[in-house]
């Protein structure tokens, strides 16, 4: 679930409290921490996947999310590479039934989606892993920069309402090209 931040900070908390009381949104949520839940529970030790933070609201810059934390403690025999085979692409961005979403994004996106969606980060001699999910990205290509963000379908979803979302969570790296470029940014974002 994702919001834009407010105005003010009573806008801010009126909007927190909105996406928090939202039963779409909070229905889309739990089906995301599920497949988490259920991705590492493939490369657990039995009974060691755990929800250790639920639903809450962080704040950025220019949106604001439902966040949940699940962890688990990673099974003898296993490594980095197991956990990221089990958990990407991340379950967060394909949908579920993970391989049945995948399968529908690849016969209906016309283009491919290039770092979108994959991951930066390292794998360590000591055996650690350390990656971040590339859900907003900027891509610069022939001179050009392309932008890419975007929000998650359920049945229920209103259209307006998710690209509004997608919107909001490009905002920021617009911002950045514009003042990169020697433009100034208004306070509303324009």
């Amino acid at each position: 679930g994702t919001r834009k931040r407010g105005k003010t900070e009573q806008e801010d908390r009126a909007l927190a409290d909105e996406l928090l009381s939202d039963e779409k949104e909070r229905a889309e949520h739990v089906m995301l921490v599920d497949l988490g839940r259920n991705d590492l529970g493939r490369i657990a030790e039995t009974g060691s996947v755990q929800v250790n933070q639920y639903m809450v609201v962080e704040k950025y810059s220019h949106v604001m999310h439902l966040v949940s934390n699940v962890r688990a403690q990673l099974a003898k025999g296993k490594d980095a590479f197991d956990v990221l085979a089990a958990t990407f692409p991340a379950g967060t961005l394909t949908g579920a039934p993970k391989v049945r979403a995948m399968q529908i994004i690849d016969e209906l996106e016309p283009l491919r989606r290039g770092p979108y969606g994959g991951a930066v980060g390292y794998f360590s001699f000591n055996g650690n892993m350390d990656l971040c999910i590339t859900i907003r990205t900027m891509v610069i290509k022939d001179g050009k920069i392309f932008v890419q963000a975007g929000a998650g379908i359920v049945y229920d979803s209103q259209p307006d309402s998710e690209h509004q979302e997608t919107l909001n969570k490009a905002r920021g790296m617009q911002m950045a090209v514009k003042l990169a470029a020697g433009g100034f940014v208004l306070e509303n974002g324009n």
